[in-house]
């Protein structure tokens, strides 16, 4: 069976034979193993649901709860599942345990502005490109990853942990730390970082973890320089040793 419902399914729930594990006053104990898949394209940190059991007349004569958590898109996991019912169960109906607004909390998403600092950053969420800073984002109860890119600044990443009672309307900040090397870009891809000790028409050096590495300047395509402080020394006068009298 599928939930919500077939047309547009987020979850498909495959009831294996139901085992008979006990009995007492007239109440019977069952047991079933269920494979519940995940055919939608988000992941579900955790999800809850109400089993009823039907009888014939499609009267409920049980019910049981269902947990499942960490499912990636088309990732499926097995679950054992316990029951009681005074009869024997003819169908089933599942029922998610929802939020004031209806929604299954595991697949609430809470809508959050993501700001940088300086704005503008090239902001990726869970591995996928989101825009530029300031943005707002949509994101499921769960643990994200934010990462931060602006040229002329270091990359950056932060975990994100979104809550089952986090409230709409809210920001996070994260600042980006200046580069303290230079950057390189080759044509063919390539990123060096170092420090660039002398461009000329024809090349460019940049030293690399202390070796200087010297490239055509037609193999370049961008180099970014960081801003550096230059301290100048009072230069160190010898004086020549007092001549004995």
């Amino acid at each position: 069976m599928f939930w919500p419902n077939a047309n547009k399914p987020t979850l498909k729930l495959t009831f294996g034979k139901f085992q008979q594990i006990g009995e007492y006053a007239g109440q019977k104990s069952f047991a079933s193993q269920v494979t519940v898949e995940n055919v939608s394209g988000k992941a579900i940190p955790r999800a809850s649901f109400t089993i009823y059991l039907l009888g014939n007349d499609n009267v409920r004569i049980g019910d049981g709860v269902l947990h499942v958590s960490d499912l990636a898109p088309g990732q499926g996991s097995r679950v054992a599942f316990q029951f009681n019912s005074v009869g024997i169960p003819a169908t089933l109906s599942v029922v998610a345990h929802n939020d004031a607004s209806g929604v299954p909390t595991s697949l609430r998403t809470i809508p959050l502005e993501i700001v940088s600092i300086p704005p503008g950053a090239n902001l990726k969420v869970d591995g996928q490109d989101a825009g530029a800073t300031p943005k707002m984002v949509n994101l499921s109860v769960g643990t994200h990853v934010l990462e931060f890119s602006k040229e002329g600044y270091a990359t950056g990443s932060t975990p994100l942990e979104v809550t089952q009672d986090e409230l709409p309307g809210g920001s996070i900040s994260f600042e980006l730390g200046g580069l303290s090397r230079d950057t390189v870009e080759l044509r063919d891809g390539n990123v060096l970082t170092g420090d660039v000790i002398s461009m000329s028409m024809t090349s460019v050096v940049i030293r690399v973890e202390g070796k200087d590495q010297s490239y055509d300047r037609n193999r370049i395509k961008k180099i970014i320089l960081v801003e550096r402080e230059l301290t100048h020394q009072a230069p160190v006068v010898q004086t020549d040793p007092a001549s004995p009298r």
